[in-house]
């Protein structure tokens, strides 16, 4: 169609996405009265509306909805002709986004950024926090290139590639620190304090230690795990964080960590990108730099010195 762009299946994909211009234009890094105008344009090539505009929200036509699916799957295959030819020139250039959930970001993020960018000058790294569905979702299509989440995550249009496990740890007051461990089926009679809705670590305490008392029911909630550790330092509970986590949360709180009698609760780490993604050897060397050495890869990884400039 003469007149069609990129630029507009951009603009729409991300205004169908968001259903509201304002966040669309802020995610396309323009005015919202850029967006209109393009959006416009786009019906005026079409020769029909694609969206309902409404006061709050908008709705997509039957013709929108049918042109938002197609342009994700275009946009997604022009991401991956980029993609092709960054392959063909070997190593990591160009951007990079990476997606982290929030109980692994701040603890793993800043060594692989700062590894990534002494081995890849070259390399614009965008990493971005994010719950596992979103990065899920971003990743499925094309926002994302690369996800470090706990696995398994099961979606057939992704690869995981395992990097380690790791325990869960409690967190008591420091009180109780002289008392035994609690087995979990005493745990569950605790005030356990979780994260928020939407955390996957949250799933993996609650299946761990599923509260049975009303008073344990009655949990307090946190957008993460520092606030969840200086309540248990507050004497309001008792919570579980990762291994990984302890020397960050614990060092400025008044709090106890103990170890879990066996089975203890633990996660696998790992990293997941598009099965069709051109830089997958490249995405598989990344693993290899964050996975302890006794842990063989699941896939057949790219040497670490392809990510070299």
């Amino acid at each position: 169609m003469i007149g069609l762009t990129l630029k507009h299946l951009r603009y729409f994909e991300a205004l169908a996405r968001h259903r509201h211009f304002g966040r669309a234009a802020e995610d396309c890094g323009i005015s919202q009265p850029a967006l209109s105008v393009q959006i416009k344009e786009l019906e005026a090539l079409l020769g029909a509306p694609l969206i309902e505009r409404g006061t709050r929200q908008i709705r997509l036509s039957g013709l929108g909805e049918a042109l938002a699916e197609r342009a994700r799957d275009i946009l997604r295959a022009v991401e991956e002709l980029d993609d092709l030819a960054r392959a063909a020139r070997g190593g990591l250039t160009g951007r990079l986004r990476i997606g982290v959930i929030p109980t692994i970001a701040p603890y793993l993020l800043p060594g692989l950024i700062k590894d990534l960018a002494a081995r890849n000058p070259d390399l614009d790294i965008r990493p971005r926090e994010a719950v596992t569905q979103v990065l899920i979702r971003d990743l499925v299509e094309g926002r994302m290139d690369l996800a470090i989440v706990a696995l398994p995550v099961s979606e057939p249009a992704l690869h995981e590639e395992p990097l380690f496990d790791e325990d869960f740890v409690l967190v008591r007051p420091l009180a109780d620190a002289h008392r035994p461990v609690p087995c979990p089926e005493t745990l569950r009679e605790m005030r356990l304090l979780l994260l928020e809705e939407g955390h996957c670590f949250r799933d993996q305490a609650l299946s761990f230690c599923a509260p049975t008392t009303r008073a344990a029911r009655d949990m307090m909630e946190g957008s993460s795990l520092a606030t969840l550790v200086q309540m248990v330092g507050a004497g309001i509970g008792v919570t579980l964080i990762p291994e990984m986590a302890i020397p960050t949360e614990t060092r400025s709180a008044a709090v106890s960590v103990a170890r879990l009698p066996a089975p203890c609760p633990k996660r696998t780490v790992g990293m997941v990108w598009r099965r069709t993604s051109p830089l997958a050897p490249q995405f598989a060397a990344i693993a290899a730099m964050l996975r302890p050495p006794a842990q063989p890869s699941a896939s057949a990884a790219a040497p670490v010195a392809s990510t070299t400039a």
